[in-house]
């Protein structure tokens, strides 16, 4: 066994995990961790964002658009404390992230040391597991183990704090990575799945509610299988978008607060809902008690602590939903269903935007026209700009859609982006944000530029904070309070100020002669789209409501 510091054995372990790119930011405590790294350069890409939250959102676009854990290694004290949205945000939305923080030596910890904090107290509440290294011999095992639970099950984050020592002491080896993994290999009992495509089969208005679990497991085509089967409506969560074709007949968009209105009605009115991958979160269900008050509700899910957690279901199967679609398949029966299907289309309403409105619809819908035949990433930030393009994107399949979901973190999106796009050099990526959210990490357009990565950034800029506005507007009186920006901002030539190509738009015409300038994203480019900041995102729910209670419009 050959002899190797704590820092080699980190990447050693990096390597037995096929490692490819890393996420980090240098500081005192990790010093002797990029010194190793020095001589692998060759083994790993290596991207310094601007900040240390860039890099958590960074390795968590690079997760969710490859499949593969999304590593980043940062200092101890405040560069680990940077992290915590991403963590919180990566562990809300399931992404599997291995985060790397240095920690002072063994001999001052508990002693207030220079940049000293417990990150593993800190953290313990949204990482799957985390661990604080102390002693060399634990290093590997610790490191094969984070990367093992990182990714088995439901994902999400792991954090292992390794203290300076142990990075610069030497002991011999020691490589866990053969060692069996110990997996939950349920599958769903024949006399289950009978059971459930037996509700199947004899239910009238049945309603799949498909949430980001579909994704993780992908069961992308078994679901539209299942749909297409026993002709069920399919209605998605955020995280949901795209596990379906949104232009296929069966499909209804999104579910909830700014679901639209015949996806609403069809879960209220249903007498089954099928919840393949969801949580049944607040934003979707509202007011409990009148969330499909008639139906029963088939829970599918890998994690059982979601069954019963939000809303109670009749029938359960804790399993990879994959397996429980398949399984379920080989009994259900084939049906059109077009009385419930017709039913479904009389609560569409009709459409007052005009093509020639400089609206989101338009713009998102033009964008989405000049790309509809390449493989896309699609990532935004949060808030109107989400909901908007949650709504109007055509996912169909090629498309991917990265955005911060259970956290809602605003200045996540342009590190996903570049993020997705270092993992996918092949696909566009688009980044929606709102200038908002761009103010909050537009230091990130310094590793856009560094690195020469082409993401195309679409900053929709209402000069307000438009969805907290939209909530002061419908629901505080219109006392607009610390929402809209007043600060005149020219971010043309802030995106100039690296060398990023940037331009202005203020209606279709110019906004269709900026697309038609270029065939592909082939370099950074910010394209503002200047909108009124009165423009709000709808449907909407108000708060407390059932989603039947949907405000439409405001005409």
């Amino acid at each position: 066994m050959a002899m190797m510091t704590g820092s080699q054995m980190v990447v050693e372990c990096l390597k037995q995990n096929k490692v490819e790119t890393i996420f980090g930011f240098q500081g005192g405590a990790v010093i002797p961790l990029f010194d190793a790294l020095y001589d692998e350069k060759e083994t790993f890409k290596i991207i310094r964002p601007a900040h240390e939250q860039g890099a958590v959102h960074a390795a968590d676009g690079y997760a969710r658009t490859t499949g593969k854990t999304g590593v980043c290694i940062v200092t101890s004290g405040p560069g680990a404390t940077n992290t915590v949205t991403g963590i919180a945000n990566a562990y809300m939305d399931s992404v599997p992230l291995v985060v790397i923080t240095g920690q002072v030596a063994s001999v001052l910890l508990g002693k207030d040391s220079f940049q000293e904090i417990d990150i593993t107290g800190i953290t313990m509440p949204i990482t799957k597991y985390n661990i604080l290294i102390k002693d060399i011999t634990q290093l590997t095992r610790a490191l094969t183990r984070a990367f093992r639970i990182a990714s088995a099950g439901r994902p999400g984050p792991v954090l292992v704090d390794i203290t300076k020592d142990v990075l610069m002491k030497k002991d011999r080896f020691i490589s866990y990575f053969e060692e069996p993994l110990l997996v939950c290999e349920s599958t769903i009992e024949d006399e289950h799945a009978k059971k459930l495509a037996g509700l199947i089969n004899t239910s009238l208005r049945p309603v799949i509610y498909a949430g980001g679990g579909v994704k993780i497991s992908g069961a992308q085509k078994d679901l539209v299988n299942l749909a297409e089967k026993n002709g069920i409506p399919v209605v998605n969560t955020l995280m949901g978008l795209g596990t379906i074709p949104r232009d296929h007949m069966l499909s209804l968009g999104m579910v909830g607060m700014h679901g639209f209105r015949e996806a609403n009605f069809a879960v209220t009115n249903c007498d089954l809902v099928i919840a393949i991958g969801a949580r049944f979160s607040d934003r979707v269900v509202g007011k409990k008690d009148r969330f499909a008050p008639n139906a029963k509700i088939i829970h599918l899910d890998i994690d059982e602590t979601e069954i019963d957690k939000n809303m109670p279901a009749h029938y359960s199967n804790v399993c990879d939903v994959k397996k429980s679609i398949d399984s379920i398949m080989r009994y259900v029966d084939e049906n059109k269903r077009q009385d419930w299907y017709a039913q479904i289309q009389n609560w569409k309403v009709e459409d007052r935007i005009t093509p020639d409105m400089f609206v989101a619809k338009n713009i998102i819908g033009e964008i989405n026209h000049k790309f509809e035949q390449s493989d896309n990433i699609v990532v935004t930030d949060v808030g109107q700009h989400q909901m908007w393009t949650a709504q109007y994107w055509n996912f169909n399949g090629r498309t991917d859609f990265v955005t911060s979901g259970g956290l809602g973190t605003m200045g996540y999106g342009l590190g996903a982006s570049y993020g997705s796009k270092i993992g996918n050099p092949d696909r566009n990526v688009i980044l929606f944000v709102g200038d908002g959210g761009f103010r909050m990490s537009c230091q990130e357009l310094v590793t856009i530029a560094k690195y020469k990565i082409p993401v195309m950034i679409v900053l929709m800029n209402n000069s307000t904070l438009g969805m907290v506005r939209q909530w002061q507007h419908l629901f505080s009186n219109r006392r607009y309070m610390e929402t809209d920006i007043d600060e005149d901002v020219d971010y043309i030539k802030l995106a100039g100020a690296y060398g990023i190509k940037a331009e202005k738009v203020q209606d279709m015409d110019s906004l269709k002669s900026f697309l038609n300038g270029f065939e592909e994203i082939s370099e950074p480019m910010l394209l503002e789209c200047k909108i009124n900041k009165d423009d709000m995102v709808l449907p909407i729910v108000p708060p407390g409501e059932a989603i039947d209670e949907q405000i439409i419009d405001l005409y």
